[in-house]
């Protein structure tokens, strides 16, 4: 790939490369954007198929994460961290160091934190070597449980939008993925009165949710077909691709997931069918929410609050969607450019320091 090429098509700011052969560290620092503040996005451990595939996921995700944060009404900018290997075999106290020592070479442009393959001893270590980096045990530690709050939130305003009613009592609900987030989304959802139909890859996870929340089993591939008011993808993304579409049965898909859409153009053709489809960087912010409070001195209420507020960020996608007679995935980025270049305005001003 042409990697000044692509950088310049969606102006990000830097691409750092991280190599240390002693401990087998190979990890790329994407920072997209850092109008609004510090870059922030977690570190991401993967055993990619090629380094072209893995420079292709961290400035996807770097960008994502200056969306997301902008949409979030966050002052804070857009980064990401891969590091290329298999985490059951070559994650270690002494990579995570040392990669540590990279982010703290960056003097705060960047902050990371937890993504997959990266947990709270993880980002223990990582803090070791610097403090730029958040999601630590006895601040804010685990995300999922806002996360899972705040898209609760981001489904009771799309049923709001689409019944007329933020009661969910007897609303059918297919969830798919049943991890730490999906299975408090589930919680949050039996509590309210829906009714679940759910799948997950791990057998266990199902069993839980089934007998916790009295939910129907689904399988893997067929969850995406279930006839229902709600569906929640809290998985992997692309689920809403060119073959599951036309197999939908819903008129609302609000779900954890990362990066539901295969495709932008699938956005579009949610709505021509009438399905309201509520962007996955919305709706999910609340794990961001969650450490950003970190940052400004960690309170868990307060958290809880910024998070229960994603309600009214959905509904104001909603209302941008209508006034630009535009699809909801395009509505949030364009609420997310506007506060970019708003802030950007008032960068302009000298302060004479």
């Amino acid at each position: 790939m042409k990697i000044f090429e692509y950088l310049e098509k969606y102006d990000y700011e830097q691409l750092i490369f991280c190599q240390d052969r002693s401990t087998g560290l190979k990890a790329i620092i994407g920072i997209h954007d850092t109008t609004l503040g510090p870059a922030l996005g977690g570190t991401r451990f993967w055993n990619y198929e090629s380094e072209e595939e893995a420079i292709v996921d961290v400035l996807r995700l770097s960008r994502g994460m200056t969306y997301k944060n902008a949409a979030a009404g966050l002052n804070l900018g857009g980064g990401k961290t891969v590091i290329i290997g298999d985490p059951e075999k070559l994650k270690s106290e002494e990579l995570l160091r040392v990669f540590g020592k990279y982010v703290e070479g960056l003097n705060g442009r960047y902050i990371t934190a937890e993504d997959m393959n990266i947990g709270t001893q993880d980002v223990a270590y990582i803090n070791m070597e610097t403090d730029h980096v958040v999601g630590l045990e006895g601040k804010s530690g685990n995300p999922s449980p806002v996360t899972a709050f705040g898209t609760f939130r981001g489904i009771v305003a799309a049923a709001n939008e689409v019944y007329g009613t933020d009661d969910l009592t007897g609303k059918v609900v297919a969830v798919q993925g049943l991890g730490a987030v999906g299975y408090t989304v589930c919680k949050h959802l039996h509590e309210a009165g829906a009714k679940l139909y759910v799948t997950d890859i791990k057998k266990a996870n199902i069993e839980r949710v089934v007998n916790d929340f009295g939910a129907t089993a689904v399988a893997p591939d067929e969850i995406h077909k279930v006839e229902c008011d709600i569906f929640a993808p809290c998985a992997m993304g692309a689920i809403i691709n060119d073959f599951t579409i036309d197999q939908l049965k819903c008129k609302i898909v609000a779900g954890a997931a990362n990066n539901q859409l295969a495709e932008e153009k699938h956005g579009q053709m949610l709505k021509d069918r009438g399905i309201l489809y509520i962007p996955d960087y919305v709706i999910n912010s609340g794990g961001v929410i969650n450490v950003y409070e970190e940052i400004q001195g960690y309170n868990k209420e307060r958290a809880m609050n910024r998070a229960s507020n994603i309600y009214n960020v959905v509904k104001k996608v909603i209302e941008i969607s209508k006034r630009d007679n535009i699809p909801t995935n395009e509505a949030a980025d364009r609420m997310a450019e506007e506060r970019i270049a708003k802030i950007a305005k008032t960068k302009a001003v000298y302060l004479g320091k």
